[in-house]
Order: structure tokens, then sequence, then C-alpha cells
């Protein structure tokens, strides 16, 4: 409908972050002055659960059987 879009699309907010969320937009169209309004829909939320992680700390770190690298199909 208008030129606006969210300048950090997608964006991802660390876990830990606890301050106040702010969506940064930009108007793409010269000849469209937007005024944002409290209520507007302007963008998306999506909440994920965060698991958490346990780590092993090891001198040495085993082979594996992956084959051709990061990434790699084994093709």
């Amino acid at each position: 409908k208008h030129g606006l879009s969210v300048v950090n699309s997608p964006g991802l907010i660390d876990s830990a972050y606890r301050g106040e969320l702010k969506v940064v937009l930009i108007n793409t169209d010269p000849t469209d002055d937007y005024e944002v309004s409290r209520g507007d829909r302007i963008a998306q939320l999506v909440l994920q659960r965060v698991g958490g992680v346990t780590w092993d700390e090891v001198d040495e770190l085993s082979g594996d059987d992956r084959g051709g690298g990061f990434g790699h199909s084994g093709r």
C-alpha cells in the first residue's frame, strides 16, 4: 500500500536483551508522506523458545564421519 519498509528485516533479538523493542522504518516512496499513528500495524513479532546448552570442554576433538567438510552433502 505504502512505501514503508522495516530497515532491519528480518531482525533477531538476542534472548538476553531486556530493553525496549523498536522498529526502524524507511519510506521508499518520496512522493507519499506517511505518518505512523498509535495502533498502526507496522511489524510482526515471532517469539521462539530458546533452549539451554551444556558445553563439554575437551582437549581434543574426536574424528567424525561427515566426509567432505562444512555443508558437504556427501555426493
